[in-house]
């Protein structure tokens, strides 16, 4: 964690905005810690001697339109305070980018534990099928969430999820491409064709749901807080679902970890099939059809995001090493999606 981060160079303007404004906080001295992992908008423990808090912002600069919306999230957390979904208590949100150079919002600082080894080593191996169990749980409660009830009615597009980000991140991986990947174009074709009929389901989805995004009480398998909403937006559930059961399937190693190639049984892990009957029970569906264009379309939509980050990087526009790391996974994850399509033939 780095300290004393310029997140704004004057931190007394940020105080004297704060003052009055921010439930608990009286004016004295703030000092701002940025969390090192995970977000694209810059995150911050904000200390004082009155309290902690979080502070989440825009990163400064030019920016696409719909990008880094933290209002967005802002609203969502809002709406979701009296749900069964644990998220943080937001506060205020700043819209006047003159305070610190972008809009931003703070919330509630929560305390717990952040596992980003879904093997769990941290935990009694009898205890982590709870935190399986909780995972899906949570997920579940949250695609039950009347979205007109809360306020998200126009939070996102309703109806054809699948064809519409089938369609985005085509456009977008054919935008960033470097070199030919067969593999990945015989991928798009297999998805075209395979794409369901949309049955009209719309939920709220969280865009990013795995392990490391979600907080738990310490020492307890209970979900206390779920993170980074910045993709979330009204969509099919089971594009969440699909996604937390790609992360598990990656590899051991490397940039993202996974669990292929784990021994479940020794871990005392449950398996995909009992996660996914867990979430239909929870939810109160039958079986789940489709579920292998869903768990392609995982592995190609992150195949496409990570093309664009080396890209973005060869361009100058990212952090070169990272970049280039995130781009290595491009062929492994076209060809694990791709997989799963043959095992359909």
């Amino acid at each position: 964690m780095q300290k004393n981060d310029n997140t704004t160079t004057n931190p007394d303007k940020l105080a004297r905005y704060l003052k009055d404004r921010l439930p608990g906080y009286r004016g004295g001295p703030l000092r701002l810690e940025k969390f090192a992992d995970g977000e694209s908008n810059p995150t911050f423990r904000l200390l004082s001697a009155e309290g902690t808090w979080v502070l989440r912002r825009k990163p400064p600069g030019e920016l696409l339109a719909s990008a880094h919306a933290v209002d967005r999230e802002y609203r969502l957390l809002q709406a979701l305070q009296n749900s069964k979904v644990p998220v943080a208590t937001p506060y205020l949100l700043c819209e006047d980018e003159s305070v610190i150079g972008s809009m931003f919002y703070v919330m509630s600082h929560e305390d717990g534990q952040v596992f980003w080894d879904p093997a769990l080593p941290e935990i009694d191996r009898g205890q982590r099928p709870d935190y399986y169990h909780a995972l899906i749980g949570t997920l579940a409660d949250l695609h039950e969430v009347d979205h007109e009830a809360v306020g998200l009615a126009d939070f996102g597009r309703p109806g054809n999820y699948f064809a519409r980000q089938l369609n985005r991140w085509r456009r977008q991986y054919e935008a960033s491409a470097t070199e030919s990947i067969p593999a990945m174009d015989e991928l798009m074709d297999w998805l075209d064709q395979a794409l369901p009929e949309d049955d009209g389901e719309t939920t709220l989805i969280h865009g990013d749901y795995r392990l490391d995004n979600v907080m738990f009480h310490h020492g307890e398998p209970r979900p206390r807080a779920v993170l980074d909403w910045e993709l979330a937006t009204l969509g099919h559930p089971m594009a969440d679902l699909a996604y937390y059961c790609m992360a598990l399937r990656l590899p051991r190693e490397g940039e993202m970890r996974g669990l292929d190639g784990a021994d479940l049984e020794a871990l005392n892990i449950p398996r995909e099939e009992e996660l996914i009957a867990l979430y239909c029970s929870r939810r109160g569906i039958g079986p789940i059809r489709h579920w292998p264009f869903y768990l392609a379309f995982s592995f190609f939509r992150l195949a496409a995001i990570l093309q664009g980050v080396y890209r973005r990087g060869l361009e100058g526009n990212a952090s070169s090493q990272r970049a280039q790391r995130m781009g290595k996974l491009v062929h492994p994850l076209v060809n694990m999606g791709l997989g799963i399509t043959k095992n359909q033939s």
